[in-house]
């Protein structure tokens, strides 16, 4: 277990549970960019949940963490906070963090609610999602394809580019919002054998993205439906 941010100096540092992480904790320092420590947190923490290194369930430890990161305490507490009012941690009765446990229950309902909004977000997006950001996507796409060993990382990252067009241009805050709202849910279920979404998914985002570059609004809500229909069917399928 970390006890202190001196103890991490000169040895490897762990998790906030005392394991070893799959990738190189160290690169969170290099990859600093600008002294907002609350935003580089949060966007570790995120990353170590979204990488299941904090597992659904687990007590994120405040005091743990800002030894692994090598930062204080107070810009941990608020990335902590900021990810409880995203709905990725919730706060126990003891007022610890512990990271939002989603069941395949909850996952499903809320692909049927993402089924109805956000097809309807894909249309409405059609008029407004710029050429380049279309571009950009479609490149990454691209990248993924042609690669030949499979990485979580790109792959969620992809996802979130090609879904975020649609939240950010379909011309309505609130549903835009809502759109995020339930792909945080969504994100957090615990999906078995997850590469084996990638090549349906990099197809069907793909065909999602020509809808869009068409401004064909029909068809960007079918694809829109069609790919989130396929999310709910594997899950059914590998569970059962």
């Amino acid at each position: 277990m970390v006890s202190s941010t001196a103890e991490t100096r000169g040895r490897a540092r762990r998790l906030p549970d005392g394991r070893q992480p799959r990738s190189e904790p160290g690169a969170f320092a290099a990859r600093q960019t600008s002294n907002n420590l609350a935003a580089l947190a949060y966007s570790e923490v995120a990353r170590l949940i979204e990488k299941k290194e904090l597992h659904a369930g687990e007590i994120v430890v405040e005091q743990n963490l800002a030894a692994y990161l090598g930062i204080s305490r107070t810009p941990v507490r608020q990335a902590l906070q900021r990810l409880e009012l995203e709905g990725l941690l919730l706060k126990s009765n003891t007022k610890s963090f512990f990271v939002r446990k989603v069941d395949l229950k909850e996952y499903l309902q809320s692909l049927k609610a993402r089924e109805i909004v956000e097809s309807a977000a894909a249309a409405m997006c059609v008029e407004l999602a710029p050429a380049e950001r279309i571009r950009a996507a479609k490149a990454t796409l691209e990248r993924l394809k042609a690669s030949n060993r499979y990485d979580q990382e790109e792959h969620w990252a992809s996802d979130k580019e090609v879904h975020d067009i649609v939240a950010d241009f379909c011309g309505n805050q609130v549903v835009g919002n809502i759109v995020k709202s339930l792909r945080v849910t969504t994100k957090l279920f615990e999906v078995e054998r997850l590469a084996e979404r990638l090549e349906p998914d990099t197809r069907q985002h793909e065909s999602l993205l020509d809808k869009i570059e068409q401004r064909d609004a029909a068809g960007a809500r079918r694809a829109m439906a069609d790919h989130i229909k396929s999310l709910f069917q594997f899950a059914i399928d590998t569970v059962s």
